[in-house]
């Protein structure tokens, strides 16, 4: 039986429902992006937001949000327990309001702790009934697909089905400032969240003590800066004939125009390596912000507190770089050259639940966060 599905009208100024993942933790700082850029009605839960909005907020979303995974249409929802379920579900959908006679709309998803649970025969079923459906509405018994992108994605959570149209292209994470990494990076949308959760703003003073590629530093930069993450890169949507290119042009001058210039923000990294220092540098520039960031090298054990700045660190430890061992160690020397007080902010991302104690200082408090599969959390000290 199927449940009450929503449907989206397209046209421009009509509403629709965007769908937004992000990384475990971070949704309350989407919350507050996806209203700061004119979100309406959202709804949070794990993982993913909810939004109304219009064509424009599908632009303006894709350029602007900094923790969001990537910008989805929502489709519908319902109840899938067979595949017969499955297929006449996909099959409701108002598919055509979006993909047209000669677009492609390959299928991609995943499911968690449902009847069903075979990838490979979700996508087929959600294929052959999305091609049923749009062979009824345009009254084709071929599709090409040689057109324009419209991804189709699902998620199937304890059997409810979701299925949406996927808007952005690449990850909303790839920004285009980091064709090259150190090993491990940081993800840019978690790197987003944590700048937030930590406190950055316009006046801040930002050091990161192991900066590795220079993640944390420019996403730093770009939350001070008011800089859109999505400004030097393309979406999949911008080549769909529902979506005038004038409304991406627009969205774009906006965003421009709302770029901080002057901001007292600086920020300063380091790293025992001197090719990360090189990396971070390099990528800084590529963003648009290597004015605002220094780097050199540096050992961790020689850190000394700047006054009024604000620590941020993804240090290595044992399940992205050093062994155990040596990430206690590590830890351990933190705590010693880490003021890590009222007057010394600092914000530490780590997996190792002892971190306080290695570190040798209880957090004020603490966010716990998904680093990829890897369950972290967040020690905050000295950060309101």
């Amino acid at each position: 039986m199927l449940l009450p599905t929503e449907i989206i009208m397209m046209n421009n100024g009509e509403r629709l429902t965007l769908t937004c993942p992000c990384h475990f933790g971070t949704e309350r700082t989407l919350k507050f992006e996806v209203s700061r850029i004119g979100g309406e009605n959202i709804t949070v839960s794990d993982g993913r937001l909810n939004v109304e909005g219009t064509t424009e907020t599908i632009a303006r979303a894709n350029i602007c949000l900094a923790s969001a995974e990537r910008v989805q249409i929502l489709l519908g929802t319902f109840r899938a327990t067979t595949f017969d379920e499955l297929f006449e579900g996909v099959k409701a959908l108002p598919l055509e309001r979006f993909i047209g006679k000669s677009d492609a709309f390959p299928v991609t998803g995943h499911s968690v702790n449902s009847v069903l649970h075979s990838i490979p025969a979700y996508q087929s079923i959600i294929k052959k009934a999305a091609v049923d459906r749009l062979a009824s509405k345009y009254h084709l018994s071929f599709f090409e697909e040689t057109g324009s992108l419209h991804r189709i994605q699902f998620n199937i959570i304890k059997d409810i089905a979701s299925v949406y149209i996927d808007t952005s292209g690449v990850g909303l994470h790839k920004r285009g400032y980091r064709p090259h990494s150190n090993i491990a990076p940081i993800k840019e949308t978690l790197a987003a969240g944590i700048v937030d959760i930590a406190g950055v703003r316009r006046g801040s003073k930002v050091y990161d003590p192991c900066c590795g590629s220079g993640t944390l530093l420019i996403e730093a930069a770009y939350k001070a800066l008011n800089i859109a993450p999505g400004l030097k890169r393309g979406f999949a949507a911008m080549t769909w004939d529902i979506i005038p290119q004038s409304v991406w042009k627009e969205e774009r001058q906006r965003a421009l125009a709302q770029i901080i210039r002057d901001s007292d923000f600086e920020a300063f990294g380091s790293d025992i390596d001197p090719a990360c220092v090189e990396l971070t540098l390099e990528n800084a520039a590529r963003a648009g912000v290597k004015s605002r960031i220094r780097a050199v090298q540096a050992d961790i054990k020689d850190f000394e507190n700047k006054p009024d700045s604000l620590v941020i660190a993804n240090p290595p430890y044992g399940e992205r770089l050093f062994d155990v061992r040596q990430a206690e160690e590590l830890y351990t020397v933190m705590g010693k050259v880490f003021k890590a007080d009222r007057e010394h902010p600092c914000a530490v991302i780590s997996p190792d639940e002892g971190f306080p104690k290695l570190f040798g200082k209880e957090p004020d408090k603490k966010r716990k966060l998904y680093n990829g599969m890897i369950k972290c959390d967040l020690y905050l000290y000295g950060i309101k």
